[in-house]
C-alpha cells in the first residue's frame, strides 16, 4: 500500500526538494504540496493525506494551528502529522504533540531519515526514541498547558497488566524491539499489545498513548 504525503512548507525549494525524494520511493507519493497552514488543511481534507509533514513556522496561518486543526477533525481520523523544525523551537514543537502531532524531525534530517520517520509514523508509531525527542516530552509533561485536566488513573482500567507494562516502557522511549528484548517477547506480541492499548484508550497513535502514561500517573516524567 502506497502511502501519501502532503508537503506543507513555505520554502518552495524545499518542497521540490522533498518530492523528488519521496517520490523516488515505490511505497510513497506526495499528493499535494502547501506553503501555509491554511492551505495545508485545505488540502489535506481534499486528499486525505495518510501523513501531513508540516513545518512550523510559516506565513499567515502557521504549522501549529493548522496541526490543532487536522488533529481534531474527525473526517482526518487516519491522517498524522509530523513535524519539521529545529530544536531551537522546543515549546513550539510541545504545543503540537499536545494537538495531536506523531512527532517531529529537524531540518537537517538525512534523506535516510526522513524516509524511515514518514515509514515510522505511517505505521502507527511515533518518532519518541531520540534522546532529543525523550527530553522534549518530559519537558511538556512536567508543565502541561494552561487548563489540561490530568487525566484520571481510572482510564487505565481496562488494560491488561501487561498492556499497562507495555504502555509504561513505551512511554520511557523505547521501540517495541526494545521492549521485546526485554521482556524476551517477540516484536509482534508487543506490538500487538500496544495496539489493543491505545484502541482501549482511544489513543491516535503512540505518542498520544505515551501522554496518556504520563497524564495518568503510570509514568513519572524525570528532569
Amino acid at each position: 500500500m502506497t502511502i501519501t504525503v502532503l508537503l506543507a512548507d513555505d520554502q518552495a525549494l524545499l518542497r521540490a526538494t522533498f518530492r523528488i525524494l519521496i517520490d523516488s520511493c515505490t511505497d510513497m507519493t506526495v499528493v499535494a504540496e502547501a506553503s501555509n497552514g491554511a492551505e495545508a488543511v485545505t488540502q489535506a481534507r481534499a486528499h486525505r493525506p495518510d501523513i501531513v509533514l508540516m513545518d512550523i513556522r510559516m506565513p499567515g496561518t502557521d504549522g501549529l494551528a493548522a496541526t490543532t486543526t487536522l488533529c481534531a477533525d474527525p473526517e482526518l481520523s487516519t491522517t498524522r502529522v509530523l513535524i519539521l523544525t529545529t530544536f531551537e523551537t522546543e515549546d513550539y514543537v510541545a504545543l503540537a504533540l499536545r494537538a495531536g502531532a506523531s512527532g517531529f524531525l529537524g531540518k537537517d534530517v538525512t534523506a535516510d531519515a526522513l524516509l524511515a520517520g514518514l515509514r515510522t509514523v505511517a505505521s502507527g508509531e511515533s518518532l519518541l526514541s531520540p534522546v532529543a525527542t525523550r527530553s522534549l516530552i518530559t519537558r511538556f509533561l512536567l508543565s502541561p498547558a494552561p487548563g489540561t485536566a490530568v487525566a484520571a488513573p481510572e482510564r487505565l482500567e481496562d488494560l491488561t497488566s501487561r498492556e499497562r507494562e507495555m504502555m509504561a516502557l513505551a512511554a520511557e522511549g523505547r521501540s517495541n524491539t526494545e521492549i521485546a528484548e526485554l521482556l524476551t517477547l517477540s516484536p509482534l506480541t508487543v506490538r500487538t499489545h500496544i495496539h489493543r492499548a491505545m484502541t482501549k484508550l482511544g489513543a491516535r497513535d503512540r505518542a498520544q498513548l505515551v501522554v496518556i502514561a504520563y497524564q495518568t500517573a503510570l509514568v513519572q516524567p524525570t528532569l
